[in-house]
């Protein structure tokens, strides 16, 4: 009973408070417009900046979202819940393991996932249950598509879930405040050799240890 409330959250999120169809736009241009921007230049970047690039004014965007952890919160949500629906897509799509996985990663590039990466510092509740749930079906997801190419011996077994998330987010944002232009041309070229590393047989040894899910928790 669980998984299910957990799989509708993604959703009731997308039904929720849809008072008019010029209202509901906007925050959507605003939601799309920080993750964007998050990605660029990082979770502090200014409201009101937000706010031109979505082409709103700034009493729109407070009028939707009353402070910066609201607004963060939000954009969390969304690339969340977008992203397990990738994986989700990508699992059903590809008879082959490993290119469901390499499926979704190009995707979760699409979905800008890097902006998840320096926003799970950022000064808003984590915790919250509706973030907790849908972060649980992101993991269940991703753990899935890796579960698979490996059992198939498409995958290298040195790694793990962690590896493939921590991988995804860095290689799919430029670091923050630097001018990168045209960073996203490179971004599926890049995805792509990381891709080539992990499949099976593994052509070296890795150092260190697998990055796993628990470990990514708690060093957040």
């Amino acid at each position: 009973m669980e998984t299910v409330v957990e799989a509708a959250t993604c959703e009731a999120h997308r039904r929720a408070s849809r008072p008019r169809a010029d209202a509901l736009r906007n925050r959507e241009r605003i939601v799309t417009a920080a993750r964007e921007m998050f990605v660029e230049f990082g979770p502090d970047v200014p409201l009101d900046e937000v706010a031109r690039r979505a082409g709103v004014g700034n009493a729109t965007l407070y009028r939707n979202f009353p402070d910066r952890a609201a607004l963060t919160h939000e954009v969390v949500l969304a690339v969340t819940c977008r992203t397990t629906d990738r994986a989700e897509e990508a699992a059903a799509a590809e008879s082959d393991p490993f290119a469901a996985l390499s499926r979704f990663v190009h995707a979760a590039a699409e979905e800008r996932i890097g902006a998840l990466c320096p926003m799970l510092s950022g000064g808003f509740d984590k915790d919250h249950p509706e973030l907790l749930a849908e972060r649980r079906r992101l993991e269940e997801a991703v753990e899935g598509l890796v579960r698979r190419a490996m059992s198939a011996g498409r995958m290298r077994t040195d790694i793990a879930v962690g590896d493939v998330l921590v991988a995804l987010s860095q290689l799919t944002r430029p670091l923050p405040g630097i001018a990168c232009p045209d960073i996203d041309r490179f971004t599926h070229r890049h995805l792509q050799l990381f891709l080539d590393g992990l499949q099976a047989p593994a052509r070296s040894e890795l150092p260190g240890s697998a990055a796993t899910l628990e470990e990514l928790r708690r060093g957040h």
